[in-house]
């Protein structure tokens, strides 16, 4: 058995060798350093962590040390909101700067038939985006940054239009395909539009970790690119279950608490001690990010980064995860999937020395959309392409005139909810509209829609006019006709 956790181990560590040197082959192979001040931009985007899952947001059982020093270091948004309750809108909205009333994505729309549902396919993926869309990688590529992305990507398979190579990113590495990401032992991931087989997967076993390849993929591209502005993505899949993980970190938790099996129910894997699986996933990913930070000091580029945290939606109900025993969402009502805050406020963390504060914390109203025109301000880009955010900037940097939104929009499979300033409303199917007073009640739990009906007339002509109809994602889908 040691033995094999050595081949296994020696197996992992020749994969990061391999992405080293590939890392500088590729910056021998770069353009001229064209270094500048330009800041680098790391965004960091966990999968499915809830709003309390992190210390630093109140998280007593899981261990995020890292995390919260990136916290110490930088700022912590207590109102930042992400794109959509699930993952491929939400993503949308984070490349191209629209909320779900107006994006080209606003479900999990699955492509390439029953093939593409199968794990371990090379056909499966998710609804593309379109020729020609206007992405903040793009925007960043032509400001002069090489590009990479590494993890999930759920917006269009490899070929597609929506290919992430398409839209903006010089290098990916990951999953295409969100559905096959629903494993941590794939038999291949994606790299620059070829299937790159992890043979040691192959007919379901588990000797390599998709996560530490993934991560050791964003250091390489890290330590390529040190002599020249890069924009770093790095969707994790962590803590998305299927729960499973390394021993090495499911050690730190295993036992501690009563952790009754998951026997695999509803299409995802069986894990002894799902709890203490889940924990250690957060905290695996937690380390990666010391990792990139302590990467960043060795290569003196701490100063010249900014690095953004923050996760994709609320967190999950399936697959073993128990959001009620960790308080995932701290006082927030829902989980992913739906549209109060459990669903859709998620952490986000900032830091970049020199020009965030320290330990600071803002309750600027923020949300996925506003990452596209913050590093236009960031680089004082001008786009022409009309865009749902504003630029965060002022309230990142400490400076005046930070401007607000009007409102905050979502939608998802017939619902839709509104912020406008404290207010929030909640639709569901066009039925009648709940009322919630944030300041007062956070946890969405008494409907004042009867005590303000001016309030509810507004927010009734917001949820028509803050939006488009889709053709492929419609808001409330028509019945089927019997006969």
């Amino acid at each position: 058995m040691m033995a094999k956790r050595r081949d296994i181990l020696k197996l992992i560590g020749l994969a990061f060798a391999f992405s080293l040197l590939h890392a500088e082959l590729l910056r021998a192979a770069s353009r001229v350093p064209i270094r500048s001040d330009k800041p680098n931009i790391i965004y960091l985007l966990a999968d499915d962590l809830g709003y309390a899952e992190l210390g630093c947001y109140g998280q007593t059982k899981i261990k995020t040390p890292h995390i919260d020093r990136l916290a110490a270091e930088g700022m912590r948004f207590l109102q930042h909101y992400s794109g959509s309750p699930v993952c491929a809108p939400s993503r949308c909205t984070l490349m191209t700067g629209l909320h779900t009333g107006h994006a080209q994505v606003r479900g999990n729309k699955q492509i390439g038939g029953k093939e593409g549902w199968r794990l371990g396919s090379t056909k499966g993926g998710q609804w593309p985006l379109e020729d020609g869309t206007v992405t903040i990688a793009k925007v960043l590529q032509d400001a002069g940054y090489v590009t990479g992305a590494f993890g999930k990507w759920g917006l269009g398979t490899v070929g597609s239009t929506g290919d992430p190579q398409k839209q903006g990113f010089d290098h990916f590495y990951g999953y295409i395909c969100q559905r096959q990401a629903h494993t941590y032992y794939p038999d291949h991931l994606w790299r620059d539009g070829r299937v790159e087989p992890i043979s040691a997967n192959r007919d379901g076993a588990e000797q390599v970790y998709s996560h530490d390849l993934i991560a050791n993929e964003a250091l390489a591209f890290i330590a390529a690119n040190r002599d020249r502005p890069f924009f770093c993505y790095v969707p994790f899949t962590i803590p998305h279950v299927a729960i499973q993980v390394p021993e090495d970190s499911l050690a730190q938790y295993r036992g501690k608490w009563p952790d009754p099996p998951y026997d695999g129910s509803k299409g995802y894997f069986p894990h002894p001690s799902p709890r203490a699986g889940y924990a250690a996933m957060v905290s695996r990913m937690d380390r990666d990010v010391g990792r990139i930070m302590d990467l960043l000091d060795t290569l003196n580029l701490k100063e010249k980064t900014l690095v953004v945290f923050t996760s994709d939606n609320g967190p999950t109900f399936n697959g073993g995860s128990d959001s009620a025993f960790f308080a995932s969402a701290g006082p927030l009502r829902g989980l992913k999937t739906m549209v109060y805050e459990g669903g859709i406020r998620v952490p986000f963390i900032a830091r970049w020395p020199g020009k965030i504060e320290p330990g600071s914390i803002s309750q600027h109203v923020s949300a996925f959309w506003d990452f596209f025109p913050t590093c236009c301000d960031l680089l004082g880009v001008k786009v022409l392409e009309p865009l749902d955010g504003i630029s965060m900037l002022p309230a990142l940097t400490g400076q005046p005139g930070q401007q607000q939104h009007d409102y905050l929009y979502w939608e998802l499979n017939g619902q839709q909810a509104l912020r406008v300033g404290d207010y929030k409303a909640v639709r569901r199917k066009r039925g009648p509209i709940e009322l919630y007073d944030l300041q007062n009640d956070i946890g969405e739990q008494q409907d004042i829609a009867a005590d303000h009906p001016a309030i509810v007339a507004k927010m009734k002509r917001l949820f028509e006019s803050a939006r488009n109809e889709s053709s492929v994602f419609p808001l409330v889908r028509p019945k089927k006709i019997a006969g």
